[in-house]
This record gives structure tokens, C-alpha cells and sequence, in this order.
């Protein structure tokens, strides 16, 4: 037969393969991961859009305040950038916080005020739709790395553990700068060839795009070292070309992606800042964190963490056990026993590291997933038929059970009321119906300019930390009636009063002697979280 005879139908199969993509490699995928894609059902691309419409879903339905950063420390500053209004907290007069995450917020603003789609509803959802997309990325190399490392039964279940888990649909669409860092490492872990089993098994230079995504990661939040240095150390024990990694990869590759930062905090600051410096300064040195609440150093192993992974424990530990792959769980352990050491402790501080925490719930998933396969097969070879749920099937129950309701309480109900208020508001300010407000309640408690986007004076009491000194909020909260009536005597009367139920019950006679009423009520919350129960907030007008 004519070579050109063999050519026809090789072609023909090979365009079949191409329309059905079982033979197209991915060009960031190794050897092991295109043989292991061949034997999946799933296209990368399937993974994606299925993440993708499963966080912007997840975006809509967070209507909930978890934490002031959210707002204060990314969309108020992209908010000032893109409207030239916006509240500046303490934290950028001193430095220590970067533009480079807030500056992604304020192009998104400035291309929806450029499509003229920056009206009340959509510059509430659009921040956490945009937070979505990038969610979504981290879903897809959460499964990635999965696939690498163990294959795609347990990159499945993985994925599946990592769309279930309470906490990340509670707080991985939030615009923290968390959130991004969470994303950043998992894609970062997945381009760096000491996390593998094997170091030729990573695609070619992709040690380079691990530094890069590393040092962007640092860039945004410099306690993202405490994860890198882990995997640096162990790149740096694994590989055979030490000098090359240093000298020719680490130090220009960080000295770039530094450089650019400072450049840009340059541009906002209107002088020379490094931020890294002045964040460790505050963080570290000072212990400046601690102003803002200590916990005991057990509390991420006894609390914090455990109620992140939540009922994904147990499957968690022992994924661990039965995988025996110290690498990644020794890097959730070094990460949450240096994070123990400083005083102020935080959920998101730690949830870089929940991802990879939920890969071992998929290890263990995939275990049991195997077992009832092998169990079934035995099952029909004796044609005995068992009507009881396999171990997978409880295993998975017991866990969608569990963290479903969790999810969409904290994400719909739990202190919703000072979202819903100031979406009230913004409503209103866009009627022409709001002149001025001001905050009766403890510091950064609401959203601020970033969800009301109208540029009316605002007032809320301040709590720049200060050594021995209280600040307008403490003082408040010690005695609402003298504060009120000391403050009023300074205020330019506002349109609106915004005030938790808990001070309204003392500040009642003072409202009504100022001529104030309420005109709206909105829940808040069943239960108290640091303070007194905040049942509700209360909207009050002149």
C-alpha cells in the first residue's frame, strides 16, 4: 500500500479524535496527567465552565458581612481610584497595604461606569461575580493538581469536596485578598515541580511560572511567604541545579515582580513605599495585630481551622494517613503552627492551605469509591443484591447533610442585616432621598462609598489603634447615651441615622428628641458573634 493510501484514513482518525478531544494534549499537562486525561470523562474546558457557573452562583447568593476587609481593604480603595471617593483606613496612610489587589476592583469599576452599568444592583453583585471567575480558576488547578498527584479519581473528588465544603462557598467569592492568594498558590503549587512526586514530571519551565505566581502571591499579601518559603526549601533540597534556581530564576524573577509592585504603590502613594517592610513591621515586629483581638496559639488546630474543614475532618486525616504524601501535608502543617505563633488570628488567614486539605478528603473519597467498586463486583459475581447505601454513598450524604445548610445559612442569613442596610440606602441616595448619614455603631461594621456609590457625606466612629487610648467606637460602646450627646453637639444634622438594636434600646429618647424615626428594620442575626446580640439594624431619618 502507497504511503499516500496510508495517509487518508490516519487523517480521518485523527480528525475524529480531534472533534471527540481524546488525543489533544494539553500543553501544560505531563506525560502522566495526558495519560491519565485520556481515561477521564472530563475535558478540562467541562471542568472550568461547570466551576465557573457553580461560583458565579455561589457569588449571588452570598448576601451576608463575614469580615471589614471585604470591603474596606479592597473595593472602598478601588472605589477612591475609580470615582476619586472612598474611604482610606488607617492602613494606607501607614503603608502597609498595596494597591496591586484593589487595582484590579478599580478597572473593573471603570469599565462598568465606561459601559454606564454602574447603577445600585450591579455595583453590589459585579465585585463578587468578577471574585467568581477567579474562584473558578482555583477550582480548575485544585483539580489539576489532583490529577497530577494522584489521578483522576481522586481529582473528582476532590473537586467535588472543594465545591461542598461550607467554607469556601462561604468566603472564596469574597474580595479578599485571601481569596486571591488561595488562587494564586493553588495555581502556583501545580507549576512547581518540588510539590510533585516526581521533578520530571513537571512541564518544562514551569518552575519559572511557580516563582512568578509565588511572588505575585507575596506581592498582594506578604504573608503568602510563610507558604512559599516552605515550598522554596523544599525545591531547593529536591533540585540538582540549586545555583541556576537562585541566581538565575528566584532572585530576578522576585526582583521583578517586586519592582513592578513598588512602581505601582509608587504611582498611589506619591512616594517610595515597601509595603513587604512595613507590613512585616506592623505584623510581626510590633505584634500591631494584636490590637484587634489575641486568640490562644492552639486556636487554628482546636478551632479555627477545624471549623474551616468542618465535617471533611475526618476523611481529611485520613487521606493524609493512607496517602502518605508528607509534602503537601507538611506544608498544612507548617503553615497553620507559624501562623499560631502571632497573637491575631483570623479564618481567612489560613485558607490558602483548606484547599489542599480537601485533595486528601478526595484521596480518601477515592478509596472509598474503590473499595464499594471492588465489593460491588463480588456482590454480582454471587448475584447477592444489597439494598443498603454503599460507604461512599453515606460518606457523600453525610457530608452535602452537613455543609449544605451551613453554607447557605452563613452565605444568606447570618449578619446580613448591615448589607441589606446599606443596599437600602444606596437605593435611596440614587432617588435623591438621602443627604447625609451617619453611623452609630462600631467601626467598618457596614459596607461604605463602594456599595452606596454616591458621593454624600458619611460618618462613622473611628478606631485607629492607639496604645491606652480609646477610640470613638470603644468609647460608643461603653456608653452610647453620653457619646451621642457629646457628638451631636459637633454634627452637621444628618438626613439618616444607621444604628444596631442593641444601642438603639439606650438611644431611643435621643433620637426622638432629635427628631429622628425609623423607617426601616432589617435582621441581622440569630445569635452573638463578638459583641452583644446585634438582632438587627436599624435605618433611622430625619
Amino acid at each position: 500500500m502507497k504511503h499516500s493510501e496510508l495517509q487518508s484514513p490516519l487523517k480521518s482518525i485523527k480528525m475524529r479524535q480531534r472533534k471527540n478531544g481524546s488525543s489533544i494534549k494539553h500543553p501544560n499537562l505531563s506525560d502522566a496527567e495526558a495519560k491519565s486525561q485520556k481515561k477521564s470523562p472530563y475535558s478540562l474546558k467541562d471542568v472550568f465552565l461547570t466551576c465557573l457557573g457553580f461560583r458565579m452562583l455561589n457569588a449571588l447568593l452570598i448576601q451576608t458581612y463575614f469580615n471589614p476587609d471585604e470591603h474596606w481593604q479592597a473595593l472602598e480603595v478601588a472605589h477612591r481610584i475609580a470615582f476619586g471617593y472612598g474611604h482610606l483606613t488607617w492602613e494606607w496612610e501607614e503603608g502597609i497595604r498595596s494597591y496591586l489587589h484593589p487595582m484590579m476592583f478599580a478597572l473593573f469599576y471603570k469599565l462598568l461606569a465606561l459601559l454606564r452599568l454602574d447603577i445600585p444592583c450591579v455595583m453590589i453583585k459585579a465585585p463578587r461575580l468578577l471574585q467568581s471567575i477567579f474562584s473558578a480558576v482555583g477550582d480548575l488547578y485544585l483539580y489539576k493538581l489532583s490529577f497530577v498527584l494522584f489521578g483522576d479519581g481522586v481529582a473528582k473528588w476532590a473537586l467535588f469536596s472543594q465545591l461542598a465544603n461550607w467554607f469556601m462557598f462561604f468566603c472564596f467569592n469574597r474580595t479578599f485578598s485571601n481569596s486571591l492568594e488561595t488562587t494564586l498558590t493553588l495555581v502556583g503549587l501545580y507549576y512547581w515541580p518540588s510539590v510533585r512526586s516526581s521533578l520530571n514530571k513537571a512541564p518544562s519551565g514551569s518552575r519559572k511560572w511557580g516563582l512568578a505566581l509565588a511572588a505575585l502571591a507575596c506581592a498582594i499579601r506578604p504573608t503568602s511567604a510563610v507558604t512559599w518559603v516552605y515550598v522554596g526549601l523544599l525545591e531547593l533540597y529536591l533540585t540538582h541545579d540549586r545555583l541556576r534556581f537562585i541566581f538565575v530564576e528566584l532572585i530576578p524573577i522576585g526582583s521583578v515582580v517586586l519592582g513592578i509592585t513598588c512602581l505601582l504603590d509608587r504611582l498611589m502613594y506619591d512616594s517610595w513605599v515597601l509595603v513587604p517592610l512595613n507590613f512585616l513591621k506592623f505584623n510581626f515586629l510590633s505584634s500591631g495585630g494584636d490590637y484587634y483581638g489575641t486568640h490562644k496559639w492552639h486556636w487554628y488546630f482546636t478551632q479555627g481551622f477545624t471549623v474551616m474543614v468542618f465535617t471533611f475532618l475526618p476523611f481529611c486525616v485520613a487521606g493524609i494517613i493512607k496517602s502518605k504524601y508528607w509534602k503537601l501535608s507538611g506544608l498544612i502543617l507548617w503553615v497553620l503552627g507559624l501562623y499560631s505563633i502571632l497573637g491575631h488570628k483570623e479564618f481567612r488567614f489560613v485558607l490558602p492551605v483548606l484547599p489542599i486539605s480537601l485533595i486528601f478528603v478526595g484521596y480518601s473519597l477515592a478509596a472509598l469509591d474503590e473499595r464499594d467498586s471492588r465489593n460491588g463486583a463480588k456482590k454480582r459475581s454471587s448475584c447477592i443484591c444489597n439494598k443498603w447505601p454503599s460507604r461512599k454513598q453515606l460518606a457523600i450524604f453525610f457530608l452535602l447533610a452537613s455543609n449544605i445548610p451551613m453554607a447557605l445559612y452563613m452565605s444568606l442569613i447570618h449578619q446580613r442585616g448591615t448589607e441589606d442596610a446599606m443596599n437600602y440606602l444606596s437605593k435611596e441616595a440614587a432617588k435623591g432621598k438621602v443627604k447625609s448619614i451617619v453611623f452609630l455603631m462600631p467601626c467598618h461594621a457596614t459596607p461604605y462609598y463602594s456599595t452606596l456609590h454616591n458621593n454624600l457625606p458619611m460618618r462613622f466612629l473611628d478606631c485607629i489603634p492607639n496604645k491606652g487610648m480609646p477610640t470613638e467606637s470603644d468609647r460608643f460602646m461603653m456608653d452610647p447615651v453620653s457619646f451621642a450627646v457629646d457628638f451631636a453637639k459637633n454634627w452637621s444634622h444628618p438626613s439618616h441615622i444607621v444604628l444596631f438594636d442593641s444601642e438603639e434600646r439606650h438611644l431611643k429618647d435621643f433620637l426622638i428628641s432629635h427628631s429622628f424615626r425609623e423607617v426601616r428594620r432589617f435582621f441581622h442575626a440569630h445569635f452573638k458573634v463578638d459583641r452583644d446580640l446585634q438582632a438587627s439594624v436599624v435605618v433611622y431619618a430625619d
